[in-house]
Protein backbone atom coordinates (compact mmCIF):
# COMPACT_ATOMS: atom_id res chain seq x y z
CA UNK A 1 0.00 0.00 0.00
CA UNK A 2 1.64 3.52 -0.97
CA UNK A 3 1.38 6.45 1.54
CA UNK A 4 -0.33 9.60 0.76
CA UNK A 5 0.81 13.18 2.35
CA UNK A 6 -1.64 13.69 5.09
CA UNK A 7 -2.29 16.73 3.45
CA UNK A 8 -3.52 15.08 0.20
CA UNK A 9 -5.41 12.71 1.71
CA UNK A 10 -7.57 15.35 3.62
CA UNK A 11 -8.05 17.57 0.84
CA UNK A 12 -9.35 14.50 -1.40
CA UNK A 13 -11.43 13.56 2.03
CA UNK A 14 -12.89 16.99 2.15
CA UNK A 15 -14.02 16.79 -1.57
CA UNK A 16 -15.57 13.62 -1.41
CA UNK A 17 -17.49 13.93 2.17
CA UNK A 18 -19.17 16.99 3.10
CA UNK A 19 -19.43 16.34 6.84
CA UNK A 20 -15.79 14.97 7.11
CA UNK A 21 -14.87 18.46 5.82
CA UNK A 22 -17.21 20.71 8.12
CA UNK A 23 -15.69 18.44 11.07
CA UNK A 24 -12.30 19.05 9.89
CA UNK A 25 -12.56 23.28 9.74
CA UNK A 26 -14.12 23.20 13.12
CA UNK A 27 -11.56 21.37 15.06
CA UNK A 28 -8.56 22.84 12.87
CA UNK A 29 -10.27 26.24 14.06
CA UNK A 30 -10.41 25.24 18.33
CA UNK A 31 -6.71 23.44 17.00
CA UNK A 32 -5.58 26.73 15.95
CA UNK A 33 -7.16 28.85 18.88
CA UNK A 34 -4.98 26.61 20.85
CA UNK A 35 -1.87 26.91 19.13
CA UNK A 36 -2.15 30.54 19.42
CA UNK A 37 -2.90 30.93 22.76
CA UNK A 38 0.80 28.60 23.54
CA UNK A 39 2.37 30.40 21.08
CA UNK A 40 1.79 33.81 22.99
CA UNK A 41 2.56 32.66 26.33
CA UNK A 42 5.77 31.44 24.48
CA UNK A 43 6.59 34.70 23.29
CA UNK A 44 5.85 36.10 26.66
CA UNK A 45 8.48 34.00 28.02
CA UNK A 46 6.02 32.52 30.34
CA UNK A 47 5.91 28.64 31.06
CA UNK A 48 2.22 27.15 31.91
CA UNK A 49 3.02 27.29 35.24
CA UNK A 50 3.94 31.26 35.49
CA UNK A 51 0.81 31.76 33.69
CA UNK A 52 -1.52 29.46 36.20
CA UNK A 53 -0.10 31.67 38.80
CA UNK A 54 -1.03 34.69 37.15
CA UNK A 55 -4.40 33.66 36.32
CA UNK A 56 -4.96 32.25 40.05
CA UNK A 57 -5.50 28.51 38.55
CA UNK A 58 -3.90 25.57 38.08
CA UNK A 59 -1.12 24.19 35.46
CA UNK A 60 -3.70 21.41 34.05
CA UNK A 61 -6.42 24.55 33.49
CA UNK A 62 -3.56 26.19 31.13
CA UNK A 63 -2.97 22.83 29.43
CA UNK A 64 -6.28 22.05 28.61
CA UNK A 65 -7.30 25.61 27.32
CA UNK A 66 -4.00 25.48 24.90
CA UNK A 67 -4.47 21.83 23.93
CA UNK A 68 -8.54 21.56 23.90
CA UNK A 69 -10.27 25.20 22.89
CA UNK A 70 -13.38 24.26 22.16
CA UNK A 71 -16.29 26.33 23.85
CA UNK A 72 -13.20 28.45 25.53
CA UNK A 73 -15.60 31.56 27.30
CA UNK A 74 -14.66 34.84 25.64
CA UNK A 75 -14.16 36.28 29.23
CA UNK A 76 -11.36 33.51 29.71
CA UNK A 77 -9.61 34.08 26.58
CA UNK A 78 -9.67 38.23 28.04
CA UNK A 79 -8.08 37.46 31.23
CA UNK A 80 -5.67 35.22 29.37
CA UNK A 81 -4.49 37.95 27.25
CA UNK A 82 -4.69 40.48 29.74
CA UNK A 83 -2.38 37.97 31.85
CA UNK A 84 0.43 37.90 28.80
CA UNK A 85 0.15 42.00 28.79
CA UNK A 86 -1.55 41.22 25.71
CA UNK A 87 -5.42 42.35 24.29
CA UNK A 88 -7.70 40.58 22.90
CA UNK A 89 -9.42 41.70 19.44
CA UNK A 90 -11.84 39.11 17.76
CA UNK A 91 -12.85 39.06 14.31
CA UNK A 92 -15.79 37.69 12.18
CA UNK A 93 -14.44 36.49 8.13
CA UNK A 94 -16.91 36.06 5.51
CA UNK A 95 -15.80 32.54 5.25
CA UNK A 96 -17.51 31.86 8.69
CA UNK A 97 -19.86 34.51 8.07
CA UNK A 98 -21.28 32.21 4.98
CA UNK A 99 -21.03 29.19 7.56
CA UNK A 100 -23.56 30.26 9.72
CA UNK A 101 -25.84 31.45 7.39
CA UNK A 102 -25.25 27.91 5.86
CA UNK A 103 -26.46 26.38 9.19
CA UNK A 104 -29.37 29.08 9.58
CA UNK A 105 -30.92 27.77 6.21
CA UNK A 106 -30.62 24.57 7.53
CA UNK A 107 -32.12 24.67 10.57
CA UNK A 108 -35.49 27.06 8.99
CA UNK A 109 -35.51 24.36 6.26
CA UNK A 110 -35.62 21.62 9.63
CA UNK A 111 -32.39 19.93 7.87
CA UNK A 112 -31.30 20.09 11.27
CA UNK A 113 -33.31 19.90 14.30
CA UNK A 114 -33.32 21.99 17.22
CA UNK A 115 -31.14 21.28 20.58
CA UNK A 116 -33.19 20.01 23.38
CA UNK A 117 -32.02 22.09 26.81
Amino acid sequence: MEMIPLRKYVNERKKRDSAFAKGYEEGYEQFKIGVTLREAREAAGLTQDELAMRLRTKKTAISRIENHAEDIKLSTLERFAAALGKKLTVSISAEYADRVAEARADYKSGRVKRRKK
